[in-house]
């Protein structure tokens, strides 16, 4: 009786408190709120390129790196006031420069008790919250853990949950207070939704651990929960795209939900996402339960752009109701990089520097990029002879060992470079970009067939007596250059005058035509085995190889071991263009 008395006293004691407040709400009082974001920075500290030894330059006049979001944040939390500003971001963090390469892999985190680079650099920033993208599972789940566990800020992901228990792996959300002068605080609430596509891409690192639950159904399970805590404003902050389409099959939850969460989920408020690279500014789509518009941003990648998201919340019968919203993205080349940031990552960009700048091996002639994505070129000739040497050596004395070792590469990057003379590790990963691992699976004659077809819907369609226009002869159907494949070790032609599906002719292998159960050995990449980009029969096929072989290094280490790189040894024109019969160059 008397603990009932009190908890009478203190709802009287909170209605008296909150008498001066509804005299202010008739008075329609209002706060501004304002969340900034980041999404897919992709181990970008500071504006430099690796890759080129110099600073960051896309041509576009766009800078990357988080010394200059630095600058940006601190430029609103003057404006706008830091005790109404919070700052999140939606995923891809610890993959992608050699910057975040070297600490997961030369100098392990894991190994060394080091600060992750991007945990530096975001704690010194001051984010408030940070989801998972599908890249943070990239290197195992103990290097994970350690840079979730060196993060001041919440790491979230309310849909990657125990494949046993399927209790959540990790942190939900969290619900950030900021305090209003004479009046209750205002509540933001974030929900973090990482990207189902884990359990494909990354399927070595995941599979029996960790399961992706569908982005929708699992804010329809929290935002009523984070409601339920008081939030006043409810941000989805999801590493997912917004087009509602996937790049794998059905058998997994819609991989670009952002748009989905905010149309089916009722107390959604906002979705800051990323995955897709984009710039979306301002976006609104219709909640078909309430109604309501839901703002949606991304803001681009690397640190190019900050989405900052303005919410007008005012007081309604002593309650904060949001009453307007909006968004927009601002190019962080606007300002200069914050010295605090590149002081603090100094120590670590030089150890990176110095690492992708050393020598592996002397290469006699120039070999380029640039035509790879419709000519048969020496330096993708060099990942196949790679790729098909470190399968073979690997199969001798298996059940395989006789099976003929072909090789997939594509195109990664137009600008690669193998310079005469010195090569540096610079050179190598510039050739390849992606941290992905080296894996065999047998393939037949008519399933290479198959996988050949697919890969040339990659070409326009070329009329008998059109022009060659380049621009516009690859990328048919926005599909990326990542996603057209080259066999090594048959010979065959892409006939661009012929629709898709009926463009590969004669596909031979030492001379004689490839017989339909004719088997093979198919050396890929793990993103490709596991579904990424939709080939057919790759990902059911069985395995021979998989010793999780970086291909990157695989290239590096076969360098070191050769000295030299001759393409002699390697350069091989097996596959070319044709339109009706006629080779096109």
């Amino acid at each position: 009786m008397h603990s009932k008395k009190i908890a009478v006293l203190g709802m009287a004691g909170l209605t008296a408190l909150a008498i001066p407040s509804v005299a202010h709400a008739s008075a329609g009082k209002s706060v501004t709120v304002t969340v900034m974001g980041t999404s897919d920075l992709h181990g970008n500290t500071l504006n430099w390129d690796y890759f080129k030894n110099a600073e960051f330059d896309d041509g576009k006049g766009n800078d990357v790196g988080l010394a200059k979001v630095s600058t940006m944040v601190d430029k609103i939390r003057a404006e706008r006031g830091a005790d109404h500003t919070l700052l999140f971001d939606s995923g891809d963090t610890i993959q992608g420069t050699p910057l975040a390469y070297y600490y997961a892999k030369v100098e392990p985190i894991t190994q060394t008790g080091e600060l992750h680079p991007m945990a530096r650099a975001m704690n010194a920033i001051g984010y408030d919250a940070v989801t998972l993208g599908n890249h943070e599972f990239n290197y195992g789940l103990p290097l994970l853990a350690t840079w979730i566990k060196q993060m001041k800020a919440p790491v979230l992901g309310a849909n990657a949950v125990d494949a046993t228990t399927g209790k959540p792996a990790y942190q939900p959300f969290v619900i950030k207070t900021m305090k209003v002068k004479g009046e209750k605080p205002i509540r933001v609430g974030v929900l973090g939704l990482t990207n189902p596509g884990v359990a494909i891409w990354d399927k070595g690192n995941v599979e029996g651990k960790l399961r992706f639950d569908d982005l929708v159904k699992t804010a329809g399970k929290w935002v009523p929960v984070i409601r339920g805590l008081g939030a006043d404003v409810v941000v989805v902050t999801a590493h997912a795209g917004d087009n509602g389409l996937s790049s794998y099959g059905g058998d997994l939850p819609v991989e670009n939900a952002a748009a989905m969460v905010g149309e089916q989920v009722p107390g959604v408020d906002a979705v800051l996402f990323g995955h897709a690279h984009n710039e979306v500014p301002q976006r609104f789509v219709t909640n078909k339960v309430t109604g309501e518009q839901i703002l949606l941003t991304e803001p681009a990648k690397w640190g190019q752009r900050l989405s900052v998201l303005d919410f007008t919340l005012t007081k309604k019968n002593g309650k904060w109701a949001v009453t307007g919203k909006s968004s927009a993205t601002l190019n962080t080349n606007a300002v200069a990089e914050d010295p605090k940031i590149v002081a603090l990552m100094k120590k670590q960009h030089d150890a990176t520097v110095g690492y992708v700048n050393k020598e592996v091996a002397t290469s006699k002639d120039e070999l380029l990029a640039a035509e790879s994505p419709y000519k048969d070129t020496p330096i993708l000739d060099y990942i196949q002879k790679v790729q098909t040497e470190t399968v073979k050596k690997a199969i001798a004395g298996t059940a395989d060992a006789d099976l003929p070792v072909l090789s997939i590469a594509a195109p990664f990057s137009r600008t690669a470079t193998f310079p005469a003379g010195p090569v540096s590790i610079r050179d190598m990963a510039g050739l390849y970009i992606y941290d992905n691992t080296l894996m065999a699976v047998r393939l037949t004659g008519a399933q290479l067939k198959d996988y050949l077809e697919h890969s040339a819907k990659y070409f326009a369609q070329l009329a008998p007596d059109a022009p060659v226009d380049l621009s516009r002869l690859t990328n048919a159907g926005n599909i990326p250059d990542y996603n057209y494949d080259q066999l090594s070790g048959v010979g065959y032609d892409v006939d661009v005058a012929k629709p898709a599906g009926q463009r590969i002719t004669g596909l031979s292998y030492n001379g004689q035509p490839v017989s339909a159960d004719q088997r093979f050995v198919v050396a890929v990449n793990n993103y490709r085995q596991s579904g990424g980009g939709g080939f057919p029969h790759v990902s059911t096929a069985p395995v021979v190889y998989n010793a999780q072989v970086e291909i990157r290094q695989a290239l590096i280490d076969y360098a070191t071991e050769t000295k030299i790189i001759d393409s002699a040894d390697f350069a091989e024109v097996n596959w070319k263009l044709t339109r009706d019969g006629k080779p096109l160059f």
